[in-house]
Parts: structure tokens; sequence; C-alpha cells
């Protein structure tokens, strides 16, 4: 028992210098990770998303969405994730260089929403859609009405209010937060395709070496010579 602390000391030691390796290694192969320019296009990807779609990157964070859903789509072969239609290529770093708080998600109680801006467009989803899904929920999705505000209509209806079933008097109008939500789910789109994306192609299998020619037969055996 002499040795006990020199042997925590060295249990601490060794386990603090594992995490700095850890820490300064990802730092020093992610942290300079810049977006792709890409000469051809005449643009840099990912893009910076708008302002609305940023304070709603903030709606999602506060509202605890990442508990439900992920952002994040595996490769082809390391699970389901292009079969459900979550998005046509894996997710790569360069994904999220402007994100100051990646939301990958902790559970898939809900699908991916890594492409979902991309979905909703191919689907016909606009952000009135959106904002109605937000307010009712639909199965395991809760819905958020504290998102809106219910408000009697005076003169003209607003452009943005839902309507309200039975209620011809009042609007359902969302808030801020809301509206930043809607534009932030559409902006979320992986639609072009990073070089370190694309699957590594196959290893060139080695050339066969060419089949040896059959050996010749034996001459048969000489018979014995008579005496």
């Amino acid at each position: 028992m002499k040795s006990s602390p020199l042997f925590f000391l060295g249990l601490f030691a060794a386990l603090a210098f594992s995490l700095t390796a850890l820490v300064l290694g990802t730092n020093a192969q992610y942290g300079r990770l810049a977006p792709y320019v890409d000469e051809t296009q005449g643009a840099a990807f990912p893009q910076q998303s708008p302002g609305l779609a940023a304070r709603g990157h903030l709606v999602y964070q506060d509202l605890g969405c990442a508990a439900c859903h992920t952002q994040q789509v595996r490769r082809a072969d390391f699970g389901s994730d292009h079969a459900r239609g979550w998005g046509e290529r894996q997710s790569v770093a360069r994904d999220y260089v402007f994100q100051d708080r990646v939301l990958l998600g902790d559970a898939r109680i809900g699908p991916d929403l890594t492409n979902f801006g991309g979905r909703a467009a191919n689907a016909g989803l606009d952000a009135s859609r959106i904002l109605a899904f937000l307010h009712n929920g639909q199965g395991e999705m809760p819905p958020y009405p504290f998102l809106f505000e219910v408000r009697r209509v005076v003169g003209q209806r607003s452009p943005k209010a839902l309507t309200l079933s039975g209620q011809s008097d009042y609007e359902l109008m969302p808030t801020p937060r809301a509206e930043a939500l809607a534009a932030y789910l559409l902006s979320l789109k992986t639609d072009y395709d990073y070089p370190e994306a694309k699957p590594p192609a196959p290893a060139a299998k080695p050339p066969e070496a060419p089949a040896k020619p059959p050996a010749a037969a034996a001459p048969a055996a000489k018979e014995d010579e008579k005496k």
C-alpha cells in the first residue's frame, strides 16, 4: 500500500494524457476545417444560414428537439438511413463548420432531420404547413401551442395567420420563435456532394497470375531389355 499514491498519480497522468491527446488531435484534424470552394459553381459550401434560420437553431436547441431527432446520416453500409430517404449521402465534418454547437442528437424517436429541407421541398411542404404541424403535433411528435398566439381578427386577416376551425373571429398567429424554427428546419439541406462524402472506391484486385499450362505426360517407361 505504500505505492498507492504513486499508482493513482500514474493513473491520473495516463488519463490526462489520453484526454489531452484526444482533444488536441481532434482539434488538429478538424479545428481548421473550412468550407469547400467549388470553382465550377463559384461558391463555397456549406453556406451560412440566414439570420432567421440561425435564430431557429437556438429555438431548436432550447426546445430539446435533439432528444428525439438526429442530424447525422450514416453511410450506406452502416445503417438504413439512405433507404429511409433521410439523405443521399453520409454526413461529414464539413457539414457542421458553421455550427457553434452541433446537434447530432441522442435518439431517433423521430426521423433524422439532416436533409429535412430537401425532403420538404420535394414533398411540397412550405412554412405554413410546417407551422401547422408544430402547432398540432402528430403521433409521437408533441404539439407546441405555446409557440403560437390566438388573437381576435381586426380588419383583414394576417397573411401569416393559421386557420382556426370554427373560429371566424380569431386567428392563430405564429410567434417569432415559431417562424424562426420553421425557417431553420427548411434550411436543413445536404444538397452538395463533398469529395470526402463520396464512398471510397473499392480496392483494385491484384492481377491474376496466368494459368500454368498442364504438365506434359511422362513418356511411357521402356520395356525392360530382354536378357
